[in-house]
């Protein structure tokens, strides 16, 4: 561990997803790594890119027909149903076989909410607007906590003090190794205490 950075205890990290985005599930593998090192808990929460491009003259998802929305609307039930474990379990269903090998895209949404033990008629929540105030709701949470133009996902680290840093990404091309992972950690905190950072890109 650093000799520089607070790693613990008992960090919290809100870590807010569009579950239809590939490059999030490889944040979401790092995160997950990250808490089998450090005394850290992730809470899963919704947020969609639908809303967040809705009002763009251009769609950079370059989803027409608005197929993004129907994963993110069943995400939103299962969190407000079920709680942001039930989220979290849902995720890892969609990008996951059932061995637990990772998938290059999601599963059907209906085997995927049979697999983490939810009801399977969540599933009609894809095609209706029943829960879009719950996920406008926590989609505004994470997304309103970042002054610049982002995607997904969005972070909020916890200290045990209560100081908190939210911040977008770290985007990630795949889920690093062991070391690489808490190395991401610590570079990740240590940006995040810096009142002036902004933003970093490679």
């Amino acid at each position: 561990m650093s000799d520089t950075v607070d790693t613990g205890p008992g960090w919290i990290v809100d870590f807010w997803l569009d579950p239809s985005c590939p490059l999030t599930r490889n944040t979401a593998g790092w995160i997950k790594l990250v808490a089998e090192e450090v005394p850290l808990t992730i809470r899963w929460r919704v947020m969609s890119l639908s809303v967040l491009n809705e009002h763009r003259d251009d769609d950079p998802e370059d989803d027409p027909h608005g197929y993004l929305w129907f994963p993110a609307r069943v995400a939103a039930a299962v969190q407000t149903e079920h709680g942001h474990d039930a989220l979290g379990a849902f995720y890892d269903s969609l990008w996951a076989d059932s061995d637990d090998t990772e998938q290059q895209w999601m599963a059907g949404i209906q085997e995927a909410l049979r697999r983490a033990g939810l009801p399977v008629e969540l599933a009609e929540a894809g095609m209706s607007t029943e829960y879009d105030t719950e996920l406008r709701a926590s989609h505004h949470d994470g997304v309103n906590r970042i002054e610049a133009e982002i995607g997904t996902p969005v972070l909020a680290i916890t200290t045990s003090g209560g100081e908190q840093t939210a911040l977008f990404g770290p985007v990630l091309t795949a889920i690093p190794s062991r070391e690489d992972a808490i190395r991401l950690w610590e570079a990740t905190l240590l940006l995040g205490s810096i009142p002036d950072f902004r933003e970093i890109k490679r």
